[in-house]
């Protein structure tokens, strides 16, 4: 039986106990700061909010491209020479980087791509099913992991809620007006993966120890979440005391494990500072 390999993008936010106990294989995305490209993995989050502050100037996010890709699976190959490749992108929606998967997989036998729709503590969650799946039986048939982990998409749910919308308006996600009326009244708009895309599903008003309750609650609330594993995401920011009841609040309703996921630097360009968000799979 061939060996599975496990690869992924880095805008998973993989929790550090995963990337310790399993090999999987990161691909970084790319930030633009200043006219300069950077790998994600070269640049602290710190590093981007304080480009922000400095200059008012959003950094940009760019998707990884074929040569990339190509890059990443003939490493693979090389390493492990009899290996099935099974990589878990980022959303096709969101970005070009998975086209770029596609069309560099082109080039490969035993490689297969999938979709996952997702991005931060979604992909995390998708990942961490993938590797439960092979440690349970590490002969599995490569055909019947990639059913089973297709199966999960549909039912992983992803919400978060930025503290602030000055990152939102600087990237242009937001208007000059609904960021001035959004400031005055303290709205904060939930943002949900629906489909692969991230669209704004409701609003909460007030800070962010009142609004992160509430977003919890609702959450919970909608989906019937599978109680052995909950993430919660948060960027740089985030009040270490939300952080403390956001974990009680999960274990008050059964959660047997509980992740903190801190956004990397991709993700934080979108969110900016501060933010709270919430994944899980649905039973």
């Amino acid at each position: 039986m061939k060996r599975i390999i496990l690869s992924t993008e880095s805008v998973a936010d993989l929790p550090k106990d995963l990337l310790e106990n399993y090999p999987i294989q990161i691909i970084p995305m790319h930030v633009v700061m200043g006219g300069k490209d950077y790998l994600e993995s070269e640049l602290s989050v710190a590093e981007v909010f304080d480009y922000y502050h400095r200059t008012k100037r959003i950094p940009s996010t760019t998707a990884t491209n074929v040569q990339e890709y190509h890059n990443l699976f003939s490493k693979i190959r090389a390493d492990f020479p009899e290996s099935v490749i099974i990589h878990l992108g980022y959303t096709s929606k969101a970005s070009a980087s998975f086209q770029s998967a596609l069309i560099a997989a082109e080039a490969f036998d035993n490689l297969f791509l999938i979709d996952t729709l997702n991005v931060t503590g979604g992909l995390a969650a998708i990942v961490r099913e993938a590797v439960t799946l092979l440690e349970a039986d590490p002969f599995i048939e490569p055909s019947y992991l990639i059913e089973q982990i297709q199966s999960v998409i549909p039912k992983t749910r992803l919400a978060f809620v930025p503290n602030s919308l000055d990152f939102l308006r600087a990237g242009g996600r937001v208007s000059n007006m609904a960021f001035i009326g959004g400031s005055l009244l303290k709205i904060k708009p939930c943002i949900e993966l629906k489909k692969g895309k991230l669209v704004s599903t409701k609003k909460y008003r007030g800070n962010m120890s009142h609004v992160a309750e509430k977003l919890m609650r609702d959450y919970l609330k909608q989906y019937d979440i599978n109680r052995k594993q909950l993430y919660l995401i948060y960027s740089i920011g985030l009040d270490e005391g939300i952080k403390i009841r956001m974990t009680q609040r999960a274990k008050e309703q059964g959660f047997e494990k509980i992740n903190w996921i801190q956004a990397g630097p991709t993700i934080s360009t979108h969110a900016g500072p501060g933010c709270f968000g919430i994944a899980g799979i649905e039973n």
